[in-house]
């Protein structure tokens, strides 16, 4: 049977902590809602340096892309960004989430 449990050298959040400790400047995306189809669960994470390196998962393809280079904008300023994706218009395709489903990400600098 499959399990659940997320070592931690595969967990987002000790692996921010571990960047944090080294100095580094991390932010973190967290999916905080999710509607209809959706790649990953309310409460997934994706962990950001201000190189651009990135561990975990919010979603997949495009939309991961865009989180990440939001990011880049949070650990720069200080300032939380929610963001929306889903699949109102027709950019619906080129940012991932063609499932049909709409999610919300949280993207706050740690520390």
């Amino acid at each position: 049977m499959p399990s659940t449990f997320l070592d931690e050298a595969r967990d987002p959040l000790i692996i921010a902590e571990g960047w944090m400790k080294d100095g580094k400047d991390v932010a973190i995306a967290t999916v905080v809602e999710t509607w209809g189809s959706a790649p990953r669960p309310v409460g997934s994470h994706l962990v950001i340096d201000a190189e651009g390196i990135f561990h975990g998962s919010v979603s997949g393809g495009c939309v991961e892309g865009a989180v990440i280079s939001e990011a880049l904008d949070v650990i720069e300023s200080g300032k939380p960004k929610m963001l929306e994706f889903g699949v109102a218009d027709e950019t619906a395709w080129q940012v991932g989430l063609s499932c049909g489903g709409r999610i919300r990400v949280y993207v706050e600098r740690l520390g």
